[in-house]
């Protein structure tokens, strides 16, 4: 017996991001987010390339839900895409979505031919400053 997810009411993959309004808009504090389970397609062979995916970013007004962004990776399963595009573009969706003061995304990919690959993006907003870093124990 197959299932339709459609009917089922079962999670789809989605390319959309939704947000929710940033608790403490006047701070600036880090969020950490890893995904341990990301897949793509190598664009060369068609066959799987798995990657662990870590978002640090600043927000401004505006934080990703996490279900949603469960989603938005998971829409990336069936696609082919070389790790700088993919890690770039995931990076750029996630910008256009909150604008946060900062973002960072490093995609650790497994082994391919032998070479694990790194993709590490960043944004800045312009005008933003990092602070100080905490030098307490």
């Amino acid at each position: 017996m197959s299932v339709n997810p459609q009917k089922s009411g079962l999670a789809q993959p989605v390319r959309g991001l939704e947000t929710f309004d940033n608790p403490k808009p006047a701070r600036d504090y880090t969020i950490r987010i890893r995904v341990p389970e990301f897949t793509c397609l190598c664009p060369k062979t068609g066959q799987p390339d798995f990657a662990i995916l870590n978002f640090e970013y600043i927000p401004d007004n505006l934080c990703i839900e996490l279900k949603s962004l469960k989603n938005y990776i998971w829409s990336y399963r069936d696609e082919g895409a070389f790790h700088e595009a993919v890690t770039n573009q995931i990076l750029d969706d996630c910008v256009a979505a909150i604008e946060p003061r900062y973002m960072c995304l490093t995609a650790e990919f497994n082994v391919r031919g032998g070479i694990y690959t790194t993709v590490v993006a960043e944004h800045r907003q312009p005008g933003w400053q990092a602070p100080e870093p905490n030098l307490t124990p």
